[in-house]
């Protein structure tokens, strides 16, 4: 069904309607501070949220903060993190991003885009994480679960998770950006599925172009 866009009143209505379905919506990785979070969306890729949260405490007691994540031994991070898959590949930008962040930042995580995206292995994705949520800026997180519901509820057209990201961003108020990532997160795992979506639960179904019922206007 071609995608049918949206009004940005129409999009605040439904949006309402969802934070008041989904009052608890938030990141639902573990952390304490900008370093965890980094490192906690880092092992996130391709990764659910509870493994991360199983393997975190013990990572984050050998090494708390860049400066023991830069000087760690590298078979020791990839055992403690292999669980959470593709661990050699985390393990080797978790170290070269701790350097950076040392050799260039004096150990603290860096609060603008154009410095996160500058760090090995952080795109848009981790940057927005870590700005709207350590940092309290806006950030418009598209993972997979965002992009389908947007693209659904007639909130965007791309495919691209950067180009989603522009559309949400245009269509939506900025202080509104963090807030409806947790959302549509939420709403995508529990209701708006990929395969097998809930639509006699889904608390804005009379809103939905998708299914041809939207009759608030």
């Amino acid at each position: 069904m071609p995608i049918v866009r949206r009004p940005r009143k129409h999009a605040l209505q439904t949006l309402t309607l969802l934070e008041q379905a989904y009052p608890d919506a938030h990141c639902a990785l573990d952390y304490r501070g900008p370093w965890q979070l980094l490192v906690a969306t880092i092992l996130s890729a391709q990764c659910t949220d509870v493994r991360v949260n199983l393997v975190t405490p013990d990572l984050f007691d050998r090494y708390p903060d860049p400066e023991a994540m830069a000087a760690a031994d590298g078979d020791d991070l990839e055992r403690m993190i292999r669980s959470t898959g593709f661990f050699r590949n985390k393990a080797h930008n978790l170290q070269l991003c701790a350097r950076k962040i040392v050799a260039e930042h004096g150990g603290s995580v860096p609060q603008t885009m154009e410095e996160l995206i500058a760090l090995p292995g952080i795109g848009r994705k981790t940057a927005n994480v870590i700005l709207g949520n350590a940092f309290a800026q806006p950030g418009m997180v598209v993972d997979t679960h965002v992009g389908r519901v947007s693209r659904r509820l007639g909130w965007a057209e791309a495919r691209q998770p950067e180009a989603v990201e522009k559309e949400l961003c245009a269509l939506l108020p900025a202080e509104k950006w963090t807030q409806t990532s947790h959302v549509l997160i939420f709403h995508g795992r529990q209701c708006c599925r990929a395969q097998t979506a809930w639509c006699s639960g889904c608390p804005v179904v009379e809103r939905c172009p998708q299914l041809g019922v939207d009759r608030q206007k």
